[in-house]
């Protein structure tokens, strides 16, 4: 066997590796890229300060639908007054379902 047969078969093995990784394991995005999609969304209306967020998702109901789920809150301080808003963004997505102080 040739060194060059076995750089294609493991340049050939990474690509499709790489090619399948959203369709076997990427059912949900990262706990951190769900946050940096919070912040992103919030910092236009409100300046962040900290954040948090659970690294394991939970089930959700929401008109009777149910998503797989972070939970996770920002604060933010504005007047010398320190605000915490709580946020639930579905797994999957990425998407805000509930932003609450």
């Amino acid at each position: 066997m040739k060194i060059r047969d076995i750089l294609i078969g493991v340049g050939l093995g990474f690509l499709a590796g790489y090619l399948l990784k959203d369709k076997i394991g990427g059912e949900h995005i990262s706990p951190e890229k769900a946050l940096k999609v919070v912040k992103q969304n919030v910092q236009d209306h409100i300046p962040v300060n900290g954040s948090w967020i659970h690294m394991t998702p939970e089930k959700y109901n929401k008109d009777n639908l149910v998503y797989k789920v972070y939970r996770g809150g920002i604060s933010s301080t504005e007047q010398d007054e320190t605000k915490q808003m709580d946020f639930v963004v579905d797994a999957k997505t990425g998407t805000i379902l509930e932003l609450s102080s």
